[in-house]
């Protein structure tokens, strides 16, 4: 027996008796949350009803595979679709995904968007992509039919700094460490940090969250979007919320977002 034979029947024995460990593992990974309460459940058609404009976005790989990409939202009219503008660009406002290579899903329907509509948070002069300008907006090249109705123009009236309050979180894209398909969640918002890049203040919440869940929104109690989820620190870490360490990050709709939403419904 030659000595690459021996080494690719070690191999595959090897294999065979990690298989249940690694099972194991990957197991752990999908049920583990960012905190040690995981208050999410699966997102239902009552809830579709309740918090309109869901959808997901949808994207090829370079492998020409088909993949959920993140949380997006149907607003203020049929053709208008805001997301995390990290779908499309780096850190460093560097091209990374094509906008043709991804599509729009919602209420079962597929639409795909106009390339050159592209709006992205970040101010022209940036280097760099912030929590509170991760945004973009983008148009359909075909409107969505008139029983998918969009979400309302937001409304953050009333929302100091420096407060805190309960919200809903929306993730229609779900995330990667639950392995429901779609999540709702009551948490909070613990605290709401001064405006800075565009005249947007970035809140700090404690809900569950999870590679995938970019985009996921929030509501407040009476039923309002307010704020659009970017990002977490220590992703995927059970820790209990931490105010400089270990917290999730949104961005509330308001400053230069909420003025380029009105700007985009108006122009339609």
């Amino acid at each position: 027996m030659t000595d690459r034979r021996i080494r690719v029947l070690f191999g595959a024995l090897l294999l065979t008796l990690l298989a249940p460990k690694l099972q194991a593992m990957k197991a752990q990974i999908v049920d583990v949350a960012l905190y040690p309460q995981d208050r999410r459940r699966l997102m239902t058609e009552v809830d579709a009803a309740r918090f309109v404009g869901a959808g997901v976005l949808m994207c090829y790989s370079d492998f020409g595979t088909l993949e959920r990409g993140a949380a997006a939202w149907l607003i203020g009219t049929h053709d208008l679709v805001v997301l995390n503008a990290h779908n499309f660009v780096d850190r460093k406002l560097a091209p990374t995904h094509p906008v043709t290579d991804c599509f729009f899903r919602i209420a079962g329907g597929d639409y795909h968007f106009d390339g050159d509509s592209l709006r992205i948070g970040a101010a022209v002069a940036s280097k760099a992509l912030h929590i509170t300008d991760d945004w973009a907006l983008l148009r359909l090249l075909q409107p969505t039919p008139d029983d998918v109705k969009p979400q309302p123009l937001p409304d953050t009236s009333g929302i100091a700094t420096g407060s805190a309050m309960k919200v809903t979180m929306v993730s229609p894209a779900g995330h990667s460490n639950t392995r429901l398909s779609a999540t709702i969640e009551s948490c909070e918002i613990r605290q709401i940090d001064e405006p800075t890049e565009g005249h947007v203040r970035r809140v700090r919440h404690n809900c569950n969250d999870g590679y995938g869940g970019s985009g996921s929104a929030l509501f407040s109690e009476d039923g309002r979007l307010i704020a659009m989820h970017s990002a977490s620190l220590d992703m995927n870490l059970q820790r209990p919320f931490d105010m400089e360490t270990h917290y999730g990050s949104a961005m509330l709709f308001e400053g230069e977002l909420v003025k380029a939403i009105r700007e985009a419904v108006e122009k339609r």
